[in-house]
């Protein structure tokens, strides 16, 4: 029987983040997630969080630490857009979307891997985006940070790999969540139409790609970046 583990998913009370917690929780690992607003899911460790407040990292980790042990694995899957042309695009709304997607993931990484580096083993896992590869009009805030997950998550590899913690990047496309759902309907038929499989992902199907990357048959694959588009990213 596979022994259950301390999960953290930042962002885990709904879309992409709720599907990777409920996949995990129903493996039988310990999960825990961080909300802003709203109820957590049934069944988890609901930790309360803004993620762009070290103070309230902090804390969170504490509670996490107290109550399922010291984190294991790892998901970096909370995001936010405040999509813009470069021309209209305000300091603020490309700092805010830099800090929640980005140096929050820093954030949390490094406090995770205190306690890795300890149990010389860990999981680190970051959601980034097929538009960090490809780059989308409007969106070069969030391209720009989901393309950064990129290059940090090599870099940790690369430094945290002698002590038997993988780094490691899922790339979804287009995924039928609340997020998409803001679209406009002609939007999403013009971004559906560039994606070879034609049709937007589930967050179930994003959250296999993380569970695997989290279980012990990914053991040897680290400083990867898998895409989950339905081909949307080829070449890229």
């Amino acid at each position: 029987m596979t022994r259950s583990r301390s999960v953290f998913i930042t962002g885990g009370n709904r879309g992409i983040g709720l599907a990777i917690a409920r996949a995990m929780a129903e493996a039988g690992d310990k999960v825990a997630v961080t909300y802003r607003s709203g109820e957590p899911p049934a069944g988890m460790l609901g930790v309360q969080c803004d993620i762009t407040d070290p103070s309230q990292v902090d804390a969170a980790f504490k509670r996490i630490e107290e109550e399922h042990g010291p984190v294991e694995v790892l998901v970096a899957n909370a995001g936010i857009t405040r999509d813009s042309l470069l021309l209209r695009m305000g300091e603020q709304d490309f700092t805010d979307v830099i800090d929640t997607n980005l140096v929050s993931a820093f954030r949390v990484a490094k406090r995770a891997s205190k306690g890795m580096l300890r149990a010389r083993k860990g999981r680190l896992i970051f959601v980034s985006s097929a538009v960090a590869l490809l780059g989308e009009a409007g969106q070069a805030n969030y391209a720009a940070s989901k393309a950064g997950l990129i290059g940090f998550s090599r870099s940790l590899a690369r430094e945290l790999g002698s002590r038997g913690i993988t780094s490691n990047v899922v790339a979804p496309g287009l995924t039928a969540t609340d997020m998409a759902a803001e679209l406009p309907e002609e939007r999403i038929e013009a971004l559906r139409g560039q994606i070879p499989l034609g049709r937007l992902a589930q967050p179930e199907e994003i959250a296999a790609a993380v569970q695997f990357l989290a279980s012990e048959q990914a053991a040897y694959i680290t400083g990867a970046v898998v895409p989950v588009d339905g081909g949307v990213g080829m070449g890229h």
